[in-house]
């Protein structure tokens, strides 16, 4: 695919909902998730920032847009600086949705809103270590810090597919346990708490800014809920697109996706595209 040319849809539902983006851009919601979508996985989490031509990607396309809102289950802050987004003209149109929705960064005032944590977090968070040193797991395995809720990475371990496995059903308990929710990912179990996740954050927003079509870009397990949301959406008649930021780790998203592409270079791709094709739509207008 050439910097310039869209890719077709796979859908006539897809095709839907990127004719509606074309045609009606100030009424779109472009909704993207940030590690594996905006930016490359990377071994280290915390290493993790977005392709180098993402912030202008995105910076071309957000006037032409009604918002771009970025849905990662990272917080505000962190997803904020891994991204690059602040202080960018151009991202005038653009929100950071952290911890699935549960807290909230404003390109525009560059603040970030959010109700306290869950207290069950804590309690996470005391037992982990002793836990996964009892089931043999702590070689390789890590905890990631995530403020709202904690993940434990199985990528560095011998067989990080096995291990995750192993550790499913009793993090699986802990969560429990204490009120959360555990929450498979590529390599990654994420034990947060239940009743946000990226489909309900890109469902709200959607409603609050009165979307008249959205586009929802992920790769990982944790974008499904946000894939129903567009199909949802669509059946309430707003036109949607889902893109997959194609991965061999994980295949569920490829086969509901109207649009594959090849990674966040892809997606990088694709949002350039988007940008230049309303371009000319609007040169064409006022013409």
């Amino acid at each position: 695919m050439s910097p310039k040319a869209l890719p077709t849809p796979v859908t006539k539902a897809g095709q839907e909902g990127l004719d509606a983006i074309l045609a009606r851009p100030g009424e779109a919601l472009i909704g993207l998730d940030l590690d594996g979508t905006l930016a490359p996985i990377v071994a280290d989490p915390e290493k993790a920032r977005a392709h180098p031509e993402a912030v202008p990607a995105l910076a071309a396309l957000a006037p032409k847009v009604a918002a771009i809102a970025v849905i990662t289950g990272r917080p505000a802050e962190v997803a904020v600086r891994n991204g690059g987004f602040a202080d960018v003209p151009g991202l005038e149109h653009l929100v950071v949705l952290g911890h699935y929705g549960a807290e909230r960064w404003d390109a525009r005032t560059g603040e970030i809103s959010a109700p306290a944590p869950h207290p069950g977090v804590a309690g996470v968070r005391a037992e982990l270590p002793e836990l996964l040193e009892r089931l043999g797991a702590s070689q390789g395995t890590w905890i990631e810090e995530k403020g709202r809720a904690v993940a434990v990475h199985t990528r560095r371990a011998a067989d990080p597919g096995a291990t995750l496995d192993q550790l499913r059903e009793p993090l699986t308990g802990l969560a429990g346990r204490h009120g959360l929710i555990a929450e498979p990912g590529r390599m990654v179990l994420e034990l947060r708490p239940p009743g946000m996740d990226k489909g309900v954050a890109l469902t709200e927003f959607a409603r609050e800014i009165g979307a008249g079509s959205v586009l929802y870009g992920g790769d990982d397990l944790g974008d499904l809920p946000a894939y129903s949301a567009v199909d949802h959406l669509r059946a309430d008649g707003t036109p949607g697109l889902l893109v997959c930021s194609g991965s061999d780790e994980v295949t569920e998203l490829r086969e509901r996706a109207d649009v594959v592409v090849d990674g966040p270079e892809g997606v990088v791709r694709l949002l350039g595209a988007l940008a230049d094709r309303i371009g000319q739509r609007d040169q064409w207008v006022r013409t």
